[in-house]
């Protein structure tokens, strides 16, 4: 049993989030249990049977993230899975039949693609639409499931939220939000309204670029209970280590994000008011499409900066010339990133539109370092 209510602030929050009663001479967080099977006499009892089914460590960690997801709500069920993209395909392939219908965004993570293609081959008909101008209601009818990705990644499109979810359940269809990017801490899908809060726990939630990770939130019983099916089915299983990693980093997170989210409006800023036009997008960053939305919806934007340079060499001088900042893919590190989005093929962007991942470096730095390799990369 936990000892967090959900009172308090977000970073008490976080700091408690899914920590067991304490124990006298026992660690405050438990180490990682590693087990395939557990001792298991006579008739089948107790929560731990076998270890793709269930494992204490996990038990803590999606405790915590349904404390975060919702706090202080019961009956709010978290269920920890290897990645991102297990967590999305145990949403999407429990819950849709052939002959269903899904709306997705077209403009959302780059493996969605290859989803849609999957759906597709299985009879289920896909839809997309943009996540701007919440483009997504005119697709809805028939459907049975909506899929959101808000802010959308790349591009940091915002949509609203609760709106679509109640033209959703108005037609009867589920709904399912991507919260990766704006974590449980900026923004709450299921507080808005949607029936499951899905994130790759591999970027900011547990922020140190050293695991993989996912999860899905959810407080429909029947709902859950098929996407526990799929991951047992499927084995999509995350490791005790793992778990217990990213339990570890999650007191940490309020900490993050807070000084992420500050770089990252600060670089914003900075690129916004240089003399060049770079197509600036931040969802904090005011005259942005996206902040009129996010304002409302939103208590924190992220760590993600997107931005477009005249073409793929200057982009190429420009992330070369970066002292502070790892070119890497992935977002939500302690540690700053940037690529060019274009060079994986699947994202609809320019060949210079960089995605930057603000750390938590001092914000002075990392501003002089991004328009110091600005300045080199023009030459």
């Amino acid at each position: 049993m936990s000892e967090s209510t959900g009172a308090g602030g977000e970073g008490t929050r976080a700091v408690r989030a899914g920590l067991p009663e304490p124990v006298k001479n026992e660690p405050t967080l438990p180490g990682p249990v590693f087990a395939a099977h557990f001792h298991l006499p006579g008739d089948v009892a107790g929560p731990y049977t076998y270890g793709r089914d269930e494992n204490p460590t996990w038990t803590l960690l999606e405790r915590a993230v349904a404390e975060l997801e919702a706090p202080g709500e019961d009956g709010v069920e978290a269920l920890v899975f290897a990645s991102g993209m297990a967590a999305i395909s145990s949403v999407l392939f429990s819950r849709l039949r052939t002959g269903d219908t899904v709306v997705l965004p077209n403009d959302g993570y780059q493996a969605l693609p290859l989803v849609r293609a999957q759906l597709e081959a299985y009879g289920i008909e896909v839809r997309v639409a943009p996540t701007g101008g919440d483009a997504q209601l005119e697709a809805l009818d028939g459907a049975r499931l909506l899929w959101i990705e808000s802010p959308s990644n790349p591009g940091l499109d915002v949509c609203d939220i609760r709106r679509l979810v109640e033209a959703a359940h108005a037609r009867g269809a589920l709904v399912a939000v991507d919260n990766t990017l704006a974590t449980p801490l900026g923004q709450r899908p299921l507080a808005l309204g949607a029936d499951f809060s899905v994130a790759s726990a591999t970027k900011q939630l547990t922020g140190h670029g050293d695991l993989l990770l996912g999860y899905v939130v959810g407080r429909d019983p029947e709902a859950m209970a098929a996407v526990r099916r799929w991951r047992k089915l499927v084995g999509a299983i995350p490791g005790p280590m793992e778990a217990w990693l990213a339990h570890r980093s999650i007191a940490t997170l309020q900490l993050r994000v807070e000084r992420q989210a500050a770089n990252a409006l600060a670089v914003a800023e900075a690129l916004r008011d240089c003399s060049e036009e770079l197509a600036v997008r931040y969802p904090g960053l005011p005259g942005d499409p996206s902040y009129p939305v996010a304002a409302r919806q939103m208590s924190g934007f992220g760590c993600v900066v997107s931005f477009a340079l005249p073409t793929r060499a200057r982009a190429e001088r420009f992330l070369a010339a970066l002292r502070l900042v790892d070119e890497a893919t992935s977002f939500g590190g302690v540690r700053s990133t940037a690529e060019r989005r274009g060079r994986w093929g699947g994202d609809a962007v320019p060949e210079g539109f960089v995605r930057f991942s603000a750390g938590a470096e001092d914000t002075a730095d990392l501003v002089a370092d991004v328009l110091n390799a600005l300045a080199e990369s023009s030459g």
